[in-house]
């Protein structure tokens, strides 16, 4: 099974204090981050794949080392597509392919793309970025994406899959905070958010 999720931004204690851009309230960071290690664990196991859309780590003023960043994502189960974010360094990806390893399946851990990746889901395509894409009129295509954090793009195609992100509540199932999303809540969030935006149009008239 395939899952999603962005801006994890492992060891970012600023994002502690309060703050309108993506306030996390945990004690401190070693909650935060134990947080989001069992919400992806209780849903992902060692065949499924998780595509990360940008912004593993980071730790202002004193970056994660690789191998801070590398043992956080050792916790993690699964196969991980890692899509490059804007505090994602080149440096990064390279130290978890030199230490990339095989799976039971005989696939590797980590596989890496510097813009996206694109896959199929219930007759939709998911165009899988970290930015954002303003892609037009589109059909049965949806931009999933991160970046903004606690912000959403006014447009029903793009949504956002960060840990913060506000399209999450659109979700039925109350899900634990940082937990991975399936292809098919994706599209209950793209569902809910298609008629939250015909409705502001309505008004908006």
């Amino acid at each position: 099974m395939n899952y999603f999720i962005a801006d994890t931004h492992f060891y970012h204690y600023q994002l502690l204090e309060p703050n309108n851009f993506a306030p996390r309230h945990f004690g401190n960071v070693d909650e935060m981050n134990q947080a989001m290690i069992d919400a992806w664990n209780a849903r992902v196991d060692e065949n499924d794949r998780v595509y990360h859309l940008g912004d593993i780590s980071m730790r202002p003023q004193n970056t994660p080392t690789d191998e801070e960043t590398y043992d956080m994502l050792r916790q993690l189960n699964g196969h991980m597509t890692l899509i490059k974010g804007n505090h994602d360094y080149r440096s990064l990806f390279k130290f978890l392919d030199k230490h990339n390893e095989t799976m039971a399946d005989g696939k590797p851990r980590f596989e890496f793309e510097d813009v996206g990746s694109l896959l199929k889901f219930d007759h939709h395509q998911f165009y899988c970025t970290h930015y954002p894409m303003l892609l037009g009129k589109v059909d049965k295509i949806i931009n999933l994406h991160g970046h903004i954090h606690h912000y959403a793009v006014p447009i029903a195609e793009n949504i956002n899959v960060g840990v913060d992100a506000p399209e999450r509540d659109y979700l039925s199932e109350d899900l634990p905070w940082g937990s991975p999303l399936r292809g098919e809540e994706i599209l209950e969030m793209y569902a809910k958010k298609q008629k939250d935006m015909a409705r502001l149009q309505r008004d908006a008239r």
